[in-house]
Order: structure tokens, then sequence, then C-alpha cells
């Protein structure tokens, strides 16, 4: 079967179908969190996968077997108001979730803004799933946990700066990273701020 045509099949009968019991799943163990701006899923799309199943890394594809080895097919998104809240919401995640990977994303250097996020790769609980006894069945999903920030910017940056046929110049490159350095001070005095508020209430 062609990777389209089995992708399709796939997403049809268990990706869009899971991803929409996945987000009423964490819905439900995040309701009595207040500072949480949304929590969305989605099915990674037919067309979004066969362009990533077909990227190239050191001359070579990328993936080899890329029905089993990417890692998006479904994805979620907890956005959350403060720095503080991603550290809070990924432990109660952690109660109900067995993850596979975790790592929070920062740039490489201290004097380099870009990227920030919390990412995990979860087990897909089997109250979630349509039939997991089914191999096709999908096994993990990405989450990522970021500020509203933080999520403003990389969906910015991202429609910005990824356009192959558009290369940006150097001065271009440098006003998307002074956007992210902005960003990171928000996000900083904004979480201070509620750091000074909540301690003056306790």
């Amino acid at each position: 079967m062609a990777l389209k045509e089995k992708y399709s099949q796939r997403y049809k009968e268990y990706l869009d179908p899971v991803s929409k019991n996945l987000q009423s799943f964490l819905i439900e163990i995040l309701k009595d969190e207040n500072r949480i701006d949304r929590i969305s899923t989605r099915a990674k799309s037919v067309n979004r996968f066969l362009s990533k199943a077909k990227k190239i890394e050191n001359g070579t594809l990328k993936y080899s077997d890329p029905i089993n080895e990417i890692q998006d097919q479904i994805g979620a998104r907890v956005i959350t108001f403060y720095l503080d809240d991603v550290d809070n919401i990924a432990t109660i995640l952690k109660k109900y979730l067995a993850p596979i990977e975790e790592k929070r994303i920062v740039p490489d250097s201290v004097n380099e803004f870009g990227y920030e996020g919390k990412h995990f790769i979860f087990f897909i609980p089997t109250d979630v799933q349509v039939d997991a006894s089914n191999e096709e069945a999908p096994k993990f999903f990405e989450l990522q946990i970021k500020t509203l920030y933080q999520h403003a910017w990389s969906e910015a940056n991202h429609d910005l700066g990824y356009k192959p046929e558009i290369a940006l110049k150097n001065d271009e490159k440098r006003k998307l990273a002074f956007t992210a350095a902005q960003s990171w001070g928000a996000d900083t005095i904004f979480n201070d701020l509620n750091q000074v508020i909540e301690n003056s209430t306790n």
C-alpha cells in the first residue's frame, strides 16, 4: 500500500478520532487549573505528514519508516499564562500519562533568543484509544506546554521564518531574534509580577 493511502486510512480510522478523545481527556484532568488559556489537539494532516516523511537530512531520507518513526502524528498543546505554570502542569500530566521522552527546548547560548517550550512524548492511554488492540492504532503522541508568549512567537516565527522559497537576510533574521527576546522579557516580567502578587496574598 502506498504511503499516502496508508496514512490517509490511519488518519481517518485512528488518528483523528483519537485526537478528539485525547482533547477531552486533557481538558478533564486539567479542569482545576485556572491559568490555562487553551488545550488543543490535532492529527497531522495527510499533506503535512507526507511533507515531513520526505525530509532529507545529510543527503538521505530522515525517516526510513515514517509511519512508525514520526512521533507527532497526534499532537497536543497546553497554553498557559506564566512560566511557573509550565512545570506545574507537567507534574499533573505525569500523574495520568506515561512519558517516553521529556525535554525543555531553549536556545543553545545565553546570548541567543529563539524557540522555547517543554515537549513530551507520551503513551496514549488505553481509554482514549479507538481500538488499542489493533497494531495500526497509534501508540504515542507529542505534547507541548508553552506560555502565551512562547506560543505566539513560535507560531509567527514558523510562518515567517520557515518558507523555503524566501531566504531571509541577516538583518531580517535579527528582527526575528529581537522579537524572541521581547517575548522572553515579557514572560519573565509577568511571571515575576505574578510571584509578587501571590506572595503578598499568602
